[in-house]
């Protein structure tokens, strides 16, 4: 089983764009709407990076520890499945590396009806592992269901 450990935070401050590489663009939906309050097991994405794309299925759990099956798909047939069969609006973002302690951190800039929203993720190896908080690091929102990308499809950040 793959198990995803990921904890994520908003940002105080733009100082980690300093250590930050260059960036990949990146174009999501998915093709199962889901939400928290109801029966669904699971999340279907499309992602494309670049120019890599990946079909993703994730468990619609709360936590910060879910089920995580991620896959390589020909880059014409997630165009396909974005400009067909996902919701929308997609999800549009440019997401930087930036390298922390023992960890790499992978920051959201979001574009389209989440412009302004910018966030954190780690992922761990356990719950509990220990990791070096960087002075950029603001409010922990791992348990906002808000922020994750799947909500952000029907709830536009743009929005709140």
């Amino acid at each position: 089983m793959s198990i995803e450990i990921e904890r994520k935070f908003l940002l105080i401050n733009d100082d980690w764009r300093a250590q930050a590489d260059n960036g990949v663009v990146m174009r999501q939906g998915y093709l199962n709407s889901v939400s928290f309050d109801n029966e669904q097991k699971s999340s279907v994405r499309v992602r494309i990076a670049g120019e890599q794309a990946n079909l993703n299925i994730k468990g619609a759990t709360l936590g910060i520890t879910r089920q995580e099956y991620e896959y390589p798909i020909p880059l014409a047939d997630a165009h396909e499945l974005l400009d067909t069969l996902a919701d929308g609006p997609l999800i549009e973002k440019t997401r930087y590396h930036v390298q922390h302690g023992a960890h790499t951190w992978e920051i959201d800039v979001f574009s389209g009806d989440n412009q302004g929203l910018v966030v954190a993720e780690i992922e761990l190896a356990s719950e509990d592992e220990v990791f070096a908080r960087p002075s950029w690091l603001g409010e922990e929102v791992s348990a906002d269901t808000r922020y994750y990308n799947v909500c952000l499809v029907k709830h536009p950040w743009k929005n709140w």
